[in-house]
């Protein structure tokens, strides 16, 4: 894949592993949106992005989520976990990646975000592939 135009260094530290676990889900696709990279479900929202904050000197990945699960992380880690600026309203969350990092962990944020957006034939053709 090409560099996308602005990408910040630290980013592409995660990057790859996100295209990893993110191209994986089907009906996946990578997205530049708004200076942040991104996955969505073809045609469809997104569900997941990674974003540098050169002001807070971290990177973090955003993550759609069911609702009430924003309130819980945030309360449990606040320091690791935040409503993110933009999509915090509509109940998606802020992951700190330069803290206590589990890709595990990122891994099942990611696919429960996935699960959101996704086409009941793709979840079903994961699920499948996966059990």
């Amino acid at each position: 894949m090409v560099p996308h135009p602005g990408r910040k260094p630290k980013e592409g530290i995660y990057l790859s592993e996100m295209r990893r676990i993110c191209l994986n889900l089907p009906e996946t696709e990578e997205r530049f949106n708004h200076g942040m990279s991104g996955f969505a479900i073809k045609n469809r929202s997104a569900f997941v992005f990674l974003r540098e904050s050169r002001k807070e000197n971290h990177v973090a990945l955003w993550f759609k989520a069911s609702s009430g699960v924003q309130e819980e992380l945030v309360e449990q880690d606040p320091d690791r976990f935040f409503a993110p600026p933009y999509l915090g309203p509509a109940g998606w969350v802020g992951m700190r990646l330069d803290i206590d990092l589990d890709w595990e962990e990122v891994t099942e944020a990611m696919e429960q975000a996935w699960r959101l957006v996704a086409p009941k034939k793709a979840i079903k053709e994961f699920e499948d592939a996966t059990y």
